[in-house]
């Protein structure tokens, strides 16, 4: 079930989004699991915020404006439909189409967003990310 994340899923949230940023071994980890966890509490109440609902938090995603800004599933459940759902959900919900940063060395999520329609639109050095680590503005346009 997807539904509208609420302020009592931020530590799901939390656990998602620093057991995928794991899998990430390319980029450095900047912030401690507080900041984390005041961060998506922030961003629970200031944007779209959705979670996939399987008895626990499997994935989620915002979108703020026509930006999704995060789409993460655990990695327990990789391959197993979570990150489809939540990108139908997020093109569901933004029919006119969105932007969202992959890091180009994330070759899985890049693989991932292209099969389901996604197109590169710009690769930059990372100079603008907090990571300093290459990216791609990728977007979702309808048909």
């Amino acid at each position: 079930m997807i539904r509208r994340a609420t302020a009592a899923d931020v530590a799901a949230i939390v656990a998602v989004f620093e057991a995928s940023f794991a899998t990430l071994d390319f980029l450095p980890i900047l912030h401690t699991h507080e900041e984390h966890l005041a961060y998506f509490g922030r961003v629970v109440v200031e944007a779209e915020a959705f979670v996939v609902d399987d008895g626990g938090v499997a994935g989620f995603a915002v979108l703020d404006s026509d930006v999704l800004r995060h789409l993460y599933v655990t990695p327990a459940v990789f391959g197993q439909g979570v990150g489809s759902a939540l990108l139908a959900e997020a093109k569901r919900r933004r029919p006119s189409g969105f932007t969202f940063w992959v890091f180009q060395a994330n070759e899985r999520a890049r693989g991932f967003y292209e099969e389901r329609g996604c197109s590169a639109v710009r690769f930059t050095d990372g100079s603008g990310n907090e990571e300093q680590a290459p990216d791609v503005l990728y977007e979702w346009r309808p048909g």
